[in-house]
């Protein structure tokens, strides 16, 4: 544990606090609004003024890039459409707070992974919904990269828009990844019902003999530290590697959540658990000035 004086963490959390405000006022004015409703386009541009001006946006929107601590990070988007996330995933938040920051049309949000490349290693965190229109494929070919050149895949939970690009088909689509996941959220999927568990079954069947359970606080290949960040699901991982913090799906709603940690998302399994992690992860972010890249944040998906 770190020990910060009480003033110091006042201070940082009024920084960060103005900053989400800013990605409120930002990207969502014109969502209920006076002003006109902007492109994605200009929301991406947005979006990049508050995470980093190290990050190189792509004229698609689909990739972005950055040189952090000695490696280049890759965000892909896999949705092919502009993502909303609805009013009504988030009950906790009154239509006051709603109104307030313009979100009565959903939160800007995407669904998102992120590629490491460091010392010749490459390394995917999640793999988006493998649907019909996912663009992680076509968004790796765009980089020179096919799935055989993936060395490691982390997975911070078992969710389909997190493991769903694994597989094609019925056949595992790293063939060459060895996959890292929780012992804790293995465990806990293989205790649900049948029709719950059955993606998660198959694809980890598939994969078995690349499959590796960790615990939380390991170090896994690359340098990477696995955190115990559970609530969203039983064994829901933020993985560290150098400045960088992959958070997974702590926030589905940033512009709501990132001022408001308390409010959950309907999909938070165990909503004290998450309210904690979340919490947790952005003070810790705040006080060692690590770079954030989220499954669900608004386009380019990452924040400083």
């Amino acid at each position: 544990m770190w020990v910060v004086r009480k003033n110091e963490i006042a201070v940082k959390n009024r920084k960060w606090s103005c900053v989400a405000v800013m990605m409120a006022t930002l990207l969502f004015v014109g969502c209920g609004g006076q002003s006109k409703q902007k492109t994605e386009s200009e929301m991406n541009t947005d979006s990049t003024n508050v995470a980093s001006d190290q990050i190189q946006m792509q004229k698609d929107s689909m990739l972005a890039t950055l040189t952090l601590d000695g490696m280049k990070v890759t965000w892909i988007r896999d949705n092919a459409q502009a993502r909303l996330m609805p009013r009504t995933l988030f009950p906790d938040a009154s239509d006051a707070l709603i109104d307030s920051l313009s979100l009565q049309n959903g939160v800007p949000a995407s669904i998102s992974t992120f590629l490491v490349e460091k010392d010749g290693i490459r390394m995917l965190f999640d793999t988006g919904m493998g649907a019909p229109d996912s663009q992680l494929l076509e968004e790796l070919k765009a980089l020179h990269i096919s799935p055989e050149d993936i060395n490691y895949l982390f997975i911070t939970h078992f969710h389909g828009d997190h493991i769903g690009g694994m597989m094609k088909n019925d056949s595992v689509f790293f063939p060459r990844a060895e996959v890292y996941a929780s012992q804790v959220e293995y465990d806990a999927w293989m205790k649900m019902p049948a029709e719950q568990k059955a993606q998660v079954e198959k694809t980890m069947k598939a994969y078995k003999n690349h499959l590796h359970l960790f615990a939380f606080g390991d170090t896994l290949p690359g340098n990477i530290v696995a955190m115990n960040a559970v609530g969203h699901t039983p064994g829901h991982t933020v993985f560290q590697v150098g400045k960088l913090l992959v958070i997974g799906d702590l926030f589905h709603g940033a512009a709501l959540q990132v001022i408001h940690p308390e409010i959950c998302a309907q999909y938070d399994m165990d909503k004290k658990g998450a309210i904690k992690s979340r919490k947790y992860y952005l003070q810790y972010a705040r006080e060692n000035g690590l770079t954030i890249a989220g499954m669900h944040l608004p386009v380019p998906a990452f924040m400083k």
